[in-house]
């Protein structure tokens, strides 16, 4: 299926790796322009090569800034160029439980899983507004529906983000602008990945036992997702295909909300 996205540019926060480098590559396939995102200049040039490899002619380029901190985004804004489609994917998750959750790592939450969609989205959204056309995807999180009670710090924060795309869509009522959020179940990501190496090395298990260990129990596919699956479900909101589709919490969770519509 041809999306459509030729022509367009986009910006994906987060994504020298997992989801956000699934998204970065499922939009440069389909020929968007796509500019990456990540907190070092190491990491972005080493995601840009490694997107240039996979999507040969790929217009892709790269900016590094830590999109917790609101000077580094500012200045992000100042190089970043025109923009169709805004993914707010950057994010931060841990398991923690509440009561050891200092006021700094709440701080740190808000900035990064929050403040950034707003600060973003703020900057690109009149623009989209003008030209009467643009997306803006939130990749959210099933956490921010069934708040882990050891990981309220994050579930709060992601349920945060999701009231702000769904105030923000009804700015754009009547427009070509849309936005929308995919609520993504537990992904194999590159971040989960080293986090479950790291317990696994640590209580002497199998990777591989452990990471099965840690299904929920209410989900329909019985594995952790890919990030290309959920990257799909992005790349079509993304596209002018997505047209009726505004306001949306859309699930790509593989069935972990038992019982939600």
């Amino acid at each position: 299926m041809d999306l459509r996205l030729q022509e367009k540019n986009v910006f994906v926060s987060g994504s020298t790796e997992g989801i956000g480098f699934a998204v970065a590559r499922a939009c440069l396939a389909e020929g968007a322009s796509v500019v990456v995102n990540g907190r070092t200049e190491e990491g972005v040039d080493a995601a840009v090569a490694r997107l240039a490899a996979l999507v040969p002619g790929a217009a892709v380029s790269g900016l590094a800034a830590d999109l917790a901190d609101a000077g580094q985004v500012r200045a992000l804004l100042d190089r970043l160029g025109e923009v169709d489609v805004l993914v707010n994917n950057v994010g931060t998750f841990g398991v923690e439980p509440f009561l050891d959750v200092t006021d700094e790592t709440w701080e740190h939450y808000v900035e990064l899983n929050l403040m950034s969609g707003v600060r973003l989205s703020r900057a690109l959204l009149p623009a989209m507004l003008e030209r009467d056309w643009g997306r803006i995807v939130f990749v959210g999180t099933e956490s921010a529906v069934d708040v882990p009670g050891d990981m309220v710090h994050y579930g709060a924060t992601k349920a945060a983000a999701l009231a702000l795309a769904d105030g923000l869509a009804k700015l754009t009522r009547g427009t070509g602008v849309t936005v929308n959020t995919v609520l993504g179940g537990p992904t194999w990501s590159d971040g989960v990945r080293r986090a479950v190496e790291g317990i696994a090395e640590a209580q002497g298990i199998a990777v591989t036992d452990l990471a099965a260990s840690l299904v929920r129990p209410t989900s329909l596919v019985g594995r952790f997702l890919d990030p290309d699956e959920i990257a799909s479900l992005v790349t079509y909101l993304a596209s002018p295909l997505s047209a009726a589709t505004n306001g949306a919490a859309l699930r790509a969770d593989g069935g972990v909300l038992a019982g939600v519509g």
